[in-house]
């Protein structure tokens, strides 16, 4: 791929509106922007300060496309640290093709997915972590998701990541410089000093690895399945969650035949809810694969709410009964949180509710119908998640390819540490510091190739 050309691309997402950005970035993007370009004031595009806007319109030859607004970012001191132009056009369809139109014309190629950042990359903008950080600043929908790569994306990750790789870097080449003076028994490295420097590096990587778990479910949400017998109020507990009527609600049993799923964000974090079909012997063959698909959604989920009709647990029988469905789910799926709700609470006398309380003391009463207690449930959701390390402003790790860079690396890390427990010899412990090396490298990009390039990419929007 020839990154050395001038690229175009509509920046904004692509239809009708009231304006639309496209972008240029490349050694050419100034001088074919003031080709096209005739400013109301006069002044040659070319000559004007980096990280100015100018009020002009875009000329195909002798006919006027649009009057428009370009800003110059000269390099380095732009995203992509080349010179870019920004276009801000009027939002119709036929302008923003016609802009970029004229602009392939004149020798721009259309950018690839995430080329412009890609470019800021290889210039040194950005490291690797920082670039995925702007993908997954791009796709946050909610304040967790959005608050950990605004973090990422200003470094905080990969600027604990270089430190801890500088500081192994200075023991290795220590090493590696015993290994040219080997036959005169020479120790340049301070093996306390190393045994200080790889129990530090073994408690970060462990912090960062334990922090995938909640990272990984703050950026992709938490699925939550709501579950139990046909008409207990699954569906009022989703229109109640969302305050909306997302599901049909009605008081025939087996109304909901295929799961509903719907998001909500609660204290910051994405909650995915799962309406699922009643849990009931049934002869309906539709109905049938809906309650099929239910214990598919428990599978797949990572809390269940588990709920009953209280005004159907009117004998000792009947909470018995209730009780030994609670204990199935458990047992079925025992690493699953489970939240233990009796609904339509408002339609039982106190004497019902304190004997419920009593027999079932993990229980949360509710009434989806009313609203009582749908705020407590979302309190009591939110405690499930770990978002201490959030609210600590600690690095989270969210992508995977970290994830599995950091695992690798922990590994070489406890290799060595073997390694200095034992006295190995500094010719083998020196191949397990360049495998941890190497991992640290991958996760900022010191350590990259085109295919691993193509496939980070590849993920990102046109335009960015």
């Amino acid at each position: 791929m020839n990154y050395n050309d001038t690229i175009i691309a509509l920046a904004t997402p692509s239809g009708a509106g009231a304006i639309a950005v496209i972008r240029l970035s490349g050694k050419d993007a100034i001088r074919l922007a003031s080709e096209s370009f005739k400013s109301v004031s006069g002044k040659t595009l070319g000559n004007q300060a980096t990280h100015t806007i100018h009020l002009g319109h875009v000329l195909d030859g002798p006919r006027v496309i649009d009057e428009v607004l370009v800003s110059i970012f000269k390099n380095p001191k732009s995203y992509t640290g080349e010179d870019v132009i920004e276009i801000s056009c009027h939002g119709s369809q036929y302008i923003q093709q016609e802009i970029i139109q004229l602009f392939l014309r004149k020798g721009c190629r259309m950018a690839d997915a995430g080329e412009f950042t890609l470019r800021a990359f290889l210039n040194g903008k950005l490291d690797l972590s920082q670039a995925e950080a702007v993908a997954d600043l791009i796709s946050s929908d909610n304040e967790a998701s959005h608050q950990i790569a605004m973090q990422q994306m200003r470094g905080g990750f990969s600027s604990e990541i270089a430190k801890l790789r500088e500081e192994l870097l200075n023991f290795a080449s220590l090493i590696e410089l015993e290994l040219d003076f080997a036959e005169e028994d020479v120790a340049f490295a301070d093996r306390t000093q190393f045994r200080e420097l790889i129990t530090r590096i073994t408690f970060v990587l462990k912090r960062l690895i334990d922090s995938f778990a909640v990272g990984n479910v703050i950026k992709n949400g938490i699925p939550v399945a709501i579950v139990g017998e046909p008409n207990v109020g699954k569906s009022t507990l989703l229109n109640a969650l969302l305050n909306e009527e997302r599901a049909i609600v009605s008081d025939i049993a087996g109304t909901t035949r295929d799961t509903i799923e719907d998001e909500l964000s609660i204290g910051g974090i994405g909650f995915r809810f799962i309406d699922t079909a009643g849990i009931r012997e049934t002869t309906d063959v539709v109905e049938g694969l809906g309650i099929k698909k239910t214990f598919e959604k428990i599978e797949q989920s990572q809390v269940v709410v588990f709920l009953a009709d209280g005004t159907k647990l009117d004998s000792e029988t009947k909470i018995h009964v209730f009780k030994i469905e609670i204990e199935k789910v458990k047992n079925k799926y025992p690493l699953k949180p489970m939240v233990i709700i009796v609904n339509k609470v408002d339609q039982l006398d106190d004497s019902t509710i304190s004997h419920l309380k009593d027999v079932l003391p993990e229980l949360h009463l509710l009434s989806a119908k009313t609203g009582l207690g749908v705020e407590e449930l979302k309190t009591k959701l939110l405690d499930f998640v770990n978002t201490g390390a959030l609210r600590n402003n600690e690095t989270i790790v969210t992508n995977t390819r970290h994830y599995d860079a950091l695992l690798k690396a922990f590994e070489e890390i406890q290799k060595v540490q073997h390694g200095l427990d034992t006295d190995l010899s500094s010719d083998l412990m020196a191949i397990d510091i360049r495998e941890a090396l190497y991992h640290f490298g991958v996760i900022t990009g010191q350590v990259t190739n085109d295919e691993l390039l193509g496939n980070i990419f590849a993920n990102f929007c046109i335009g960015k």
